[in-house]
């Protein structure tokens, strides 16, 4: 027959303790295997279920110890929010990935089409001139100074700044969760992108062909 009680003494560097029984009567010794496999730690003034035993020695002590404690409540997810904000946050990290794929083409088509040396320096500068004003933008809104308007940015995006302008809307916070300015922006990349693709590769030559220019 179990019996309930509140653990009054602990000590969990020995891992034994003693209960004293809702019934009333002389407390009793319980070690920590009468718990058997469990999350927490045994404390003192838990409320606990038990079984009356005794030792090898004939002595009393707590058998098929229960805890009749709530359960701690599990932690609670991820709120909408914060799932949408990751779900932001891992599209951003592999849209950084464009910036060496891009990398990638332009040395590809430099070996295959023999394009001019002026064009990595063309990205390169109007790719820093970006970050640059991205920083200033930033430092502007937080001192709620004179700011730079959305056109500025994304005219310097498509004229060959936007990986400058990825890398800091990445490192920078800046402009990184406004969709009408990041639907601008991409559109602003798929035509920078295009527009290199048809002019330093034979897919302009062959175009022009097509419609007979």
């Amino acid at each position: 027959m179990r019996a309930n009680g509140k653990l009054i003494q602990w000590d969990d560097a020995k891992g034994y303790g003693f209960i004293a029984p809702d019934a009333g009567g002389a407390k009793l010794f319980v070690h920590i295997k009468a718990f058997g496999l469990r999350a927490r730690r045994p404390f003192v003034g838990e409320r606990l279920s038990y079984q009356p035993g005794e030792d090898a020695q004939g002595k009393p002590r707590a058998l098929k110890v229960q805890s009749l404690e709530p359960k701690p409540a599990a932690p609670a997810g991820p709120t909408a929010l914060e799932r949408e904000r990751s779900r932001r946050e891992a599209r951003r990290g592999l849209s950084l990935w464009l910036v060496p794929g891009f990398a990638a083409l332009v040395l590809i088509c430099q070996l295959a089409f023999e394009l001019p040396r002026a064009l990595w320096g063309a990205y390169l500068a109007m790719s820093l001139a970006t970050f640059i004003v991205y920083a200033g933008d930033k430092r502007a809104a937080r001192l709620n100074q004179w700011r730079v308007a959305e056109g500025t940015l994304h005219g310097l995006a498509l004229a060959c700044g936007w990986p400058g302008a990825l890398l800091a809307q990445h490192i920078l916070r800046h402009k990184s969760n406004k969709p009408e300015f990041l639907r601008l922006f991409w559109l602003t990349v798929i035509v920078n992108v295009l527009g290199f693709i048809v002019i330093f590769t034979p897919v302009g030559a062959r175009l022009l062909a097509y419609f007979n220019v």
